[in-house]
């Protein structure tokens, strides 16, 4: 036995390894009488694309609507929650195992998005404890598990901990402007739906102050995004944007075990501050002059534009 796996051999022809036997040393009566278990994983190491093996067992087949499998943080904040829908849960009775791969939630994306050296992925969990939660018919069960560094790493803790946070807010911004592209797009599509129903040859004033927000709407939208891409090879013609400068540089500080340095902080400061205040624009737009379309509309008779939530 190595660790918690066992390794069989003959006499000098062969050999073979049994991975991870932590559910037959923690089997007992507790186990199998009761209507569901979550085996305590192995301490695992964040070494490439190693995943958490996350085994559990159900007496009886589950209900969708009542089952999932959440990871997380010691303190009970959730990372992540799969389902049979989102992850391919086997709710059959029995014996059944689930590898989480580390990584938070994805950034939020939209239709038809294009990347260039960057994407939307969530951060490796940083090492440290964590948590693993089996919902199933009401029921509930947790176990502690352990991420460990890497043992040939030369980073601390304190490094390790330092680059996922600064990877979980690119993750975030991401979101946030990844979000504020699809309301612009909405509310776009909404404005050039409404003043397409004014009737021909009059309220010249509200077509002008219709186009007049689109095209400053399109402005940040482009400043975010490089709205020219059809496909993936179309970055390599036009210059990725902000968005996309903030994911490629995510990329670059997930490469390897390393704690950010001092450029690749001041990179996003500036990405970020440039954003910022293309959605303070943004805010400005759908705060102020949206709301005087609007009013504009409503004495045309026309529906007032919505803005979406997020």
């Amino acid at each position: 036995r190595k660790d918690d796996d066992l390794v069989l051999a003959t006499q000098g022809r062969s050999f073979w390894v049994m991975d991870d036997i932590t559910p037959l040393q923690q089997l007992s009566d507790a186990v199998t009488s009761g209507s569901q278990w979550l085996f305590q994983p192995a301490p695992t190491h964040r070494v490439g694309s190693a995943p958490v093996n996350l085994r559990y067992y159900l007496r009886d087949a589950s209900d969708s609507s009542s089952f999932a499998l959440r990871i997380l943080e010691e303190d009970g904040t959730i990372i992540r929650s799969f389902t049979a829908k989102s992850a391919d849960l086997d709710m059959a009775a029995g014996s059944h195992s689930f590898r989480w791969n580390m990584r938070y939630e994805d950034a939020e994306s939209f239709e038809g998005m294009i990347m260039w050296a960057g994407s939307v992925r969530g951060p490796r969990a940083a090492p440290g404890s964590y948590r693993a939660r089996l919902v199933a018919g009401g029921d509930s069960v947790e176990t502690p598990f352990l991420i460990l560094k890497d043992p040939r790493s030369e980073s601390s803790a304190a490094d390790l901990q330092a680059q996922f946070d600064f990877l979980l807010a690119i993750r975030d911004k991401l979101t946030e402007t990844h979000q504020a592209i699809k309301r612009i797009r909405s509310v776009r599509a909404q404005v050039t739906d409404a003043a397409g129903r004014l009737p021909e040859g009059d309220h010249e004033e509200i077509r002008d102050l219709a186009k007049a927000l689109t095209d400053s709407l399109t402005a940040i939208e482009k400043a975010l995004y490089q709205t020219r891409n059809r496909s993936g090879q179309d970055p390599l013609n036009f210059p990725i944007r902000l968005g996309n400068k903030l994911a490629s540089l995510a990329g670059t500080v997930a490469t390897g075990d390393y704690r950010p340095t001092d450029q690749a902080i001041e990179v996003r400061k500036d990405l970020t501050s440039r954003i910022d205040a293309e959605l303070a624009m943004l805010g400005t737009l759908l705060g102020k002059r949206l709301p005087e379309l609007n009013a504009a509309m409503h004495e045309a008779a026309v529906p007032a534009v919505a803005v979406p939530d997020g």
